[in-house]
């Protein structure tokens, strides 16, 4: 079987065993969605890259210690948001850095494309309104798609608390927001109606859907 065919726990197991190529296709095979898990938390692109990097550290050492207890990709994202975490008890009082609107030399795009990025823009600088804690819950719930339980698990906290801390900051989306109100808008943590009515599909605007 190739590396590229190989389930994850399967290529989780060839590296604790000494293969040299099996890291390598793990972190090929995620390493997208990983990066996006960090930059949405940290909001810095060099903060983002610098926790992925010490999060792939961690994992390549801590790999042989892997029981598939959970699901390697969960693995992999409790390990980089603890990275993340890290970094933001490290920079507490230093200033953030807002993600760039625009690249240089970006195409004309059409109207209706131009308005969902504008969209996409709004929603994410309201995230950056957030606290830290209300925000990475909402990322892995709202963007990411956990329930309740994995992010309870990858934050290791109790579910209650995971609850709270994304109706706390629903709220507050929703009145930054209110003027994007999506009735269809569906979140997957149980909280008051009217904050899900309110609140736009985060995951929809910050992934250009």
């Amino acid at each position: 079987m190739t590396a590229a065919a190989s389930s994850d726990a399967d290529l989780i197991a060839a590296h604790a065993a000494g293969d040299p190529r099996a890291f390598s296709e793990l972190v090929h095979r995620h390493r997208d969605r990983l990066w996006a898990v960090a930059l949405r938390t940290l909001r810095d692109p060099e903060e983002a890259a610098d926790a992925l990097q010490e999060a792939f550290i961690s994992a390549f050492r801590a790999a042989g210690s892997f029981r598939a207890e959970s699901q390697v990709t969960t693995w992999l994202h409790r390990i980089v948001v603890n990275a993340c975490l890290d970094r933001v008890r490290r920079r507490q009082a230093r200033p953030t850095v807002p993600l760039p609107e625009a690249g240089p030399g970006e195409p004309v795009t059409p109207r209706d494309a131009m308005a969902d990025r504008e969209t996409s823009l709004v929603v994410r600088r309201a995230l950056e309104e957030l606290s830290e804690e209300q925000r990475v819950p909402i990322v892995l719930v709202d963007v990411e798609g956990y329930s309740v339980a994995e992010t309870a698990q990858l934050l290791g906290i109790a579910e209650g608390t995971v609850k709270s801390r994304c109706a706390r900051g629903r709220a507050k989306l929703a009145k930054v927001l209110g003027h994007l109100r999506n009735p269809d808008a569906d979140a997957n943590v149980p909280g008051d109606a009217h904050e899900r009515r309110d609140v736009p599909s985060t995951r929809r605007h910050l992934e250009g859907r």
